[in-house]
């Protein structure tokens, strides 16, 4: 629901839009002070203001100037009884949104908030766009795979429910949660990622449910609220905590939650979405993962598939690459050439189509010229099929065992995005002594 601010020191037009927009469908607060204003939205979520000139000690002009700018700042519509073109110049360049006069006609109110709530709307839309990766085409490619990727898609994006996207680290399933929400109805509405992997739970529950005022005074809006009427992705579902999952649970079968530290339930429309890599269902046996939450989440169930599922695609996954890191970088053309691509194809990509992200985005900065040849490859994707394989004829013991410790820590290294210290984890070894493996192996 869209939540509305007036400020106005005139209690009979507090009340009068009030209760006109609370009539239309808005959930509308009030106050009297443009320093109530600012203490308001300091506190809580609003989409537009209705905020008046002439104010007691803070005039209107100044609580618009004081606004903090950022993608959470209300429209901001300006009233007056004493309307002038100065005034109405200065609230434009601050960045008021339209400026109308006292007496106030109820019609156009109602039409100029409207008009203001999709502005906003379409401004955030427009903004998680321009955030999106350039040159991340998980849905590129007329593979089994990617095709069957695309109709399960397709299935899911129409409806109202959850959806829980599957699979391994760097398949895209954050992409393919983007492609959900802009073929839905809500497509126009806020799309919202939070990234719960590595993330504390308290500062997880705080960024997902807000912080109500707490003794200092502080407070926020959480991805449940800036997700309002849209989407909302939780990256890494599986690394939330039992009582975290619990809250979520009861946001998608009742459409409240409470703020951390708050005490009133608030209603949310919120379409979600949940990314894991782990296997919810052997998280459940474990008991570190709700059955009845994954029960909820599974209404659409979508496996992503990995690269090497889908390795006939990876000719026209690289040429999308290639057309997103050179427009975004100003470079010429990049082609590779047929060995190349087939040394790239014959590469086991235990990273999936990030990997691949990656080695393009490194070909485009090491290779000056127009096209890449094998040996331009980093040794681990020119020797692909070639050398690593430890059953090789006339291979030693110590060969073999080389080889496939070469894999084993590639591989690993690549699920763990590169990270030294959780792939050591992984592998069960001191950070140093991974160090001096992947020095000694050429990695």
């Amino acid at each position: 629901m869209d939540r509305i601010l007036i400020v106005d020191d005139e209690r009979g037009i507090r009340d009068s839009l009030q209760a006109i927009l609370g009539d239309d469908g808005f959930q509308v607060d009030a106050v009297a002070t443009g320093e109530e204003c600012l203490a308001r939205l300091q506190a809580d979520h609003y989409d537009v203001v209705l905020l008046d000139v002439w104010l007691p000690r803070m005039d209107g002009l100044e609580v618009l100037e004081a606004l903090p700018s950022g993608p959470s700042t209300p429209s901001v519509i300006i009233i007056s009884g004493h309307g002038s073109i100065e005034n109405a110049v200065r609230a434009t360049k601050l960045g008021a949104f339209d400026f109308i006069e006292k007496p106030l006609s109820l019609d156009k109110t109602l039409l100029v908030v409207r008009n203001a709530l999709k502005q906003r709307k379409l401004l955030l839309q427009n903004r998680m766009l321009r955030q999106q990766v350039v040159g991340e085409p998980q849905l590129v490619g007329d593979s089994d795979a990617a095709q069957r990727l695309r109709h399960e898609i397709a299935a899911a994006a129409p409806g109202l429910g959850p959806v829980l996207l599957q699979g391994e680290n760097g398949t895209g399933k954050e992409l393919a949660a983007r492609a959900i929400h802009a073929m839905s109805p809500r497509a126009e509405e806020p799309f919202v990622e939070l990234h719960c992997a590595g993330t504390p739970q308290d500062t997880i529950e705080s960024e997902l449910f807000g912080q109500a005022r707490d003794s200092s005074g502080n407070s926020g809006s959480g991805c449940l609220e800036l997700a309002e009427g849209g989407t909302l992705v939780l990256c890494e579902v599986g690394e939330l905590s039992l009582g975290t999952q619990a809250r979520v649970l009861q946001a998608l079968e009742e459409g409240t939650f409470l703020k951390r530290g708050g005490s009133k339930p608030r209603r949310v429309d919120v379409r979600l979405l949940a990314a894991s890599t782990r296997n919810l269902e052997e998280a459940v046996h474990r008991q570190t993962f709700r059955e009845d939450l994954l029960r909820r989440l599974r209404t659409h169930f979508i496996r992503v598939p990995t690269l090497r599922e889908r390795r006939e695609d990876l000719p026209a996954l690289v040429a999308c690459f290639v057309e997103g890191f050179r427009r975004q970088n100003g470079r010429g053309p990049l082609r590779f050439g047929e060995e190349t691509l087939q040394a790239l194809m014959a590469h086991s990509w235990p990273g999936n189509i990030r990997e691949l992200g990656n080695l393009v985005e490194h070909m485009m900065i090491t290779v000056t010229r127009e096209s890449v040849t094998r040996r331009d490859l980093p040794a681990s994707y020119r020797d692909a099929g070639l050398v690593d394989d430890p059953f090789a004829a006339n291979r030693t013991l110590r060969q073999g065992r080389e080889v496939f410790e070469r894999q084993f820590i590639r591989r690993r290294l690549a699920e763990n995005d590169n990270n030294i210290t959780r792939t050591a984890q992984a592998l069960g070894v001191e950070r140093s002594h991974l160090h001096r493996k992947i020095k000694a192996l050429g990695l």
